[in-house]
């Protein structure tokens, strides 16, 4: 027997199926809109009930899989870091949403998606909203982006410009930034109220481009695409002004679910749809509306749709933490599924690690989980019971099953919160406003929910949070 050719086939063929194997990686792009309901698009009950069909986002739902519990964070720049990191907010020192100026965001010992992904051989690019920083060393292109264009902070900063007493203010404009991996992102414009309407079809056009450059070059990419729409100030694009007769927010539909159709019939040409992870989700509830001013030619008086749930952004009700969600993946996940589950943005980290071959650190806590078996239809169950419920650094309450454990409660953004001596237990299923405290005699779920609670307690404890506005080089004290 000869040895030599033997193992020369060996190796041959071995190299073959490693590259066949990393040809094999599905594609992801994933939607992730700001400040959007989960009762705002059709296969969630809304659509035209809002004043706008939305086919495209329903024909999403109809070829995959829908969860109807998935949940996030309740605001921004938490729920962000959640999702990129597969951690409680807290942890990286991003907790609440960043006022003032100064330094926040990530550092870069946390390990982000993006650069899991990057070293499992992909292309990853992003078009949209960080709010995850806005200095060196803390911009997308600096946590594991290939290329980046988009806005750093909020869509707050677009009315700045047009509002009485800023111009004196001192304080810098709010910019358009573009860079690419190992370069300073350069700014493009001021981020204005004339480019608000503009900005979210630029975003699309660039996310196709990159989606067609990779796909031409036979490689893998992961396209991250936070919208700026819904967020106040909500003005549509101008081919979507007026088109639905039914104001605003209708137009927005209609742009959203026309958007979505163009990143869907795109990966349908190139020829990907089949190996695509497509999604559609968001960072957080709806918005709260109404906001005043005298100075914003632009309508103010919009309130997102939550569908059954209570709360909007910045609560600790359903109504913030429960989001649209919709996967297709034709190669992989039945189509015309959907599942209650709990799901967590946090979970999408581990998931994608398992399903395309990346790493998952070891070495700090991670408190996301894979659920690529239920995706898959392996399982019908998430392997997630609940989750802990944050308002900034403070704990809301808990989420076990189908009840939630209040602590602290408040009606909207802008209500004083309001501590109980007591805890309130609601039972979702039969109470979706969460309006009836059911604590007595349902004592026993407080037993139930709570251990998630103490060892997350004692988790932040072996393994500190990172303080806001920590300053690069970090590295983790035990």
């Amino acid at each position: 027997m000869k040895i030599v050719p033997v193992l020369l086939c060996l190796l041959i063929f071995g190299g073959a199926f490693s590259e066949a194997e990393a040809q094999d990686q599905p594609n992801i792009v994933l939607i992730f809109m700001d400040n959007f309901g989960w009762g705002e698009p059709g296969f969630n009950g809304g659509g035209i009930v809002r004043g706008a069909e939305t086919p495209r986002i329903d024909q999403l739902a109809d070829e995959g899989l829908r969860l109807t519990n998935f949940n996030v964070e309740v605001q921004c720049t938490p729920s962000r870091s959640a999702l990129m990191t597969g951690r409680y907010a807290i942890r990286s020192g991003n907790g609440t949403v960043p006022l003032g100026e100064g330094v926040y965001g990530l550092v870069q010992w946390e390990v982000t998606m993006a650069e899991m992904l990057s070293e499992a051989g992909y292309a990853t690019g992003m078009y949209g909203k960080w709010h995850l920083g806005r200095t060196e060393g803390r911009f997308p292109t600096d946590q594991g982006f290939d290329e980046w264009y988009g806005i750093p902070n909020t869509t707050d900063e677009a009315a700045w410009t047009s509002l009485e007493g800023f111009a004196e203010s001192g304080i810098a404009d709010g910019y358009v930034m573009e860079g690419t991996k190992g370069s300073p992102p350069r700014q493009v414009r001021v981020y204005d109220l004339e480019y608000r309407p503009l900005i979210d079809r630029d975003l699309t056009d660039r996310a196709i481009d990159f989606m067609t450059r990779q796909a031409e070059a036979d490689q893998p990419f992961f396209v991250y695409l936070p919208y700026t729409a819904t967020h106040f100030p909500t003005m549509p694009h101008p081919d979507f002004e007026g088109r639905s007769g039914n104001g605003i927010w209708a137009d927005l539909l209609m742009q959203i679910d026309s958007y979505t159709g163009e990143l869907l019939d795109t990966v349908e040409e190139l020829g990907v749809a089949e190996n695509t992870i497509f999604i559609f989700t968001a960072d957080n509830g709806p918005e709260a509306g109404p906001y005043q001013s005298t100075n914003l030619t632009v309508e103010t008086a919009v309130h997102g749709s939550a569908g059954p749930w209570r709360g909007t952004l910045f609560t600790g009700f359903e109504g913030a933490l429960r989001v649209p969600f919709a996967v297709r993946w034709p190669a992989r996940i039945e189509a015309g599924r959907s599942s209650d589950e709990i799901v967590h943005a946090m979970d999408l980290f581990p998931t994608f690690a398992a399903l395309v071959g990346g790493t998952v650190p070891d070495d700090r806590p991670m408190d996301g989980i894979d659920v690529a078996p239920l995706l898959l239809g392996e399982t019908d169950e998430s392997g997630r019971d609940g989750f802990v419920v944050y308002m900034g650094n403070d704990v809301f309450g808990v989420k076990w099953r189908n009840w939630k454990v209040h602590f602290n409660e408040q009606e909207d953004w802008s209500d004083l919160t309001d501590s109980y001596s007591m805890p309130r237990v609601y039972n979702l299923m039969r109470d979706p406003q969460e309006r009836d405290d059911v604590l007595f005699p349902n004592t026993w779920v407080l037993r139930a929910a709570l251990p998630q609670l103490e060892e997350h307690a004692a988790s932040l404890q072996a393994f500190p949070p990172i303080p806001t506005g920590t300053p690069d080089p970090y590295e983790p004290s035990r």
